[in-house]
């Protein structure tokens, strides 16, 4: 089983930014990686993903903001977040096609 760690959560001023990672306890070569946030009060939903070709998926509500890429080498992927507004204070989560998730990292945009 893969263990997933996030970093890079804070606070952050509206109209910020903020890189995401996550990395992995193992090669992540072959597998499909993304990001899901939960904000107090919500279901837990998708935010990003790319495969192991390097294809990227984005929720509407995040396209032309966040940008997820990965480092094989590393076994770490990344989101890589701009022009944060306070609708995108949640917990971000990293998972995998495997269905092995991270604890999850706290993100919050306020002034």
């Amino acid at each position: 089983q893969v263990q997933l760690v996030e970093s890079g959560g804070g606070l952050v001023q509206p109209g910020g930014s903020l890189r995401l990672s996550c990395a992995a306890s193992r090669s992540i070569f072959i597998n499909s990686m993304g990001w899901y946030r939960q904000a107090p009060g919500n279901q837990r939903e998708f935010v990003a993903s790319i495969d192991s070709s390097g294809s990227t998926n984005y929720a509407n509500s995040v396209k032309g903001r966040f940008t997820i890429s990965r480092d094989n080498a590393k076994n770490t992927v990344y989101l890589q977040m701009n022009s944060l507004k306070p609708e995108d204070t949640a917990v971000y989560y990293c998972y995998d096609a495997f269905g092995n998730w991270g604890q999850g990292t706290q993100v919050t945009v306020s002034s």
